[in-house]
């Protein structure tokens, strides 16, 4: 088994695109989940980045520290991705990762002239304790302990998970939030090994896979309306785009969809319950073995003997699949022609397309150059995007290599930006006032002397940046 690294990130905004890390704690551990080294850092905020009040409040981060701490944002990343170099291969894994901070970690890379995939290429594969989670309590109940809401759903919520489960951690800190997470890493391991043993051969998508299209059935599980959910299922098609397996739930019988005509079967997958489910095979999922349906109601009442003549029947079937797949292909293009043609801002772009393996090369150039040497660096990039970005680091690292004319471009386009009065993607100027006007109302009702004094912290530093960019 490869190491893990367990990570975790507190940032300026929810908005992986316009917001920023401000904190990153990591931990290296051996398969037994044993600590081998660390990393924990935070840095300043970068020019033109206007953090949420309520994000600040939540981790702690006074804007005196994000004004003084002795690293900027790309000196963190950069320290960051050589520590991890240095790490080698690995599982990276933390608690909503795969839905957050993988995907806020992706884009930062992007934007600091880094390859963006590191978690999940060259030997590296990645998972979510939350995922895990959810599914050691479907199959090994109170696996751990969980607070539940006033709809009566047990809440996964790492800060009243760790304390109700005997972990001591700092919550809504980067490293202490890391800690609470091996903490829930090392539960499911003990108490669920099964799961925790299923859970290491899906943390790569293409394993996970084969495994989906090996396996005549399989036990697997999804999350929403605040519970998890069993569903034995057998491999129908992948997705024509996405590649994700599309599977046939055997509660249902499959023998009227088999014969089903195209647009019959179309206005069929509409309806609910689908029979039809898509499992995420690049997300982590837990595949079970199939006789923990028998766990649940609904699949015990029909036996795994029926359920595997069901499954039989779908494999079998290789015109149901390419009905199928037609009709998830006719929903792609339909989706495409009615798709929004608003423009990506280059830091929404990662997705558009994929940087060139030239580029890729010219990036380690980059980092390495004398800060005065960096924008001859930049002008080797094809990509226009890169360009950009090398530019927009050296404005905020290094104003005096750009020329008067890029950093004012920069600059007045910051500005603009930040002082904007509209609905904007980023967030604002105005948008910050406003949020720390209703916060203000809020901890005035409830008394909240110490979180009306950060809100007062907070709105001195935007005047601050209003001041500073007004003039722009």
């Amino acid at each position: 088994m490869s190491n893990f690294v367990f990570y975790d990130f507190e940032t300026s905004s929810s908005n992986k695109y316009w917001g920023q890390i401000i904190q990153i704690g990591a931990v290296l551990t051996n398969d037994n989940l044993d600590e081998l080294d660390r990393f924990d850092a935070r840095c300043r905020l970068s020019p033109g980045i206007i953090p949420e009040a309520m994000a600040l409040i939540v981790n702690k981060s006074s804007p005196q520290m994000l004004k003084n701490s002795n690293l900027s944002h790309y000196e963190m990343i950069r320290q960051f991705v050589e520590t991890l170099k240095r790490w080698g291969k690995a599982t990276y894994i933390g608690f909503n990762s795969i839905e957050f901070d993988e995907e806020f970690l992706r884009c930062t890379l992007f934007q600091t002239l880094e390859y963006p995939y590191i978690t999940s290429t060259n030997g590296n594969t990645r998972g979510d304790v939350l995922s895990l989670a959810r599914a050691a309590n479907l199959y090994y109940p109170n696996t751990l302990k969980n607070s539940v809401n006033e709809k009566g759903n047990d809440v996964y919520k790492l800060d009243q998970m760790a304390p109700l489960n005997g972990i001591k951690h700092v919550a809504h800190q980067a490293i202490g939030d890391v800690a609470a997470t091996i903490g829930i890493a090392k539960i499911i391991s003990k108490k669920a090994p099964n799961v925790w043993k299923a859970s290491m051969l899906t943390m790569d998508k293409t394993q996970s896979l084969e495994i989906i299209k090996k396996e005549l059935f399989f036990c697997t599980n999804e999350y929403f309306y605040g519970r998890s959910r069993p569903y034995v299922q057998t491999f129908v098609c992948q997705h024509p785009q996405y590649q994700w397996p599309l599977c046939f739930d055997l509660r249902h019988d499959p023998t009227p969809y088999l014969s089903m005509p195209l647009k019959e079967l179309e206005a069929a997958m509409k309806k609910q319950p689908k029979f039809i489910r898509t499992v995420r095979h690049n997300k982590h999922p837990v595949i079970m073995n199939p006789s923990y349906g028998d766990k649940f109601e609904e699949y015990k009442v029909i036996g795994t003997t029926k359920l595997k003549a069901r499954a039989e029947l779908v494999r079998k079937n290789k015109e149901f699949a390419e009905k199928i797949q037609f009709i998830k292909r006719s929903e792609v293009e339909e989706k495409e022609q009615n798709k929004s043609q608003e423009d990506l801002y280059n830091e929404e772009s990662i997705y558009a397309k994929f940087t060139t393996t030239e580029d890729n090369k010219v990036m380690p150039e980059f980092h390495s150059a004398e800060w005065d040497k960096k924008l001859s660096v930049i002008s080797k990039f094809k990509d226009e995007r890169l360009q950009y970005f090398g530019k927009k680091l050296l404005y905020m690292e290094k104003p005096e290599v750009l020329s008067k004319e890029d950093y004012n471009l920069i600059h007045k386009d910051t500005a603009k930006k930040l002082l904007s009065t509209n609905n904007e993607r980023w967030n604002t100027i105005p948008r910050t006032y406003s949020e720390i006007d209703t916060l203000r109302a809020k901890f005035e009702k409830q008394e909240d002397q110490q979180k009306l004094k950060i809100l007062d912290d907070i709105n001195a530093y935007v005047e601050d940046l209003e001041k500073h960019y007004s003039s722009a």
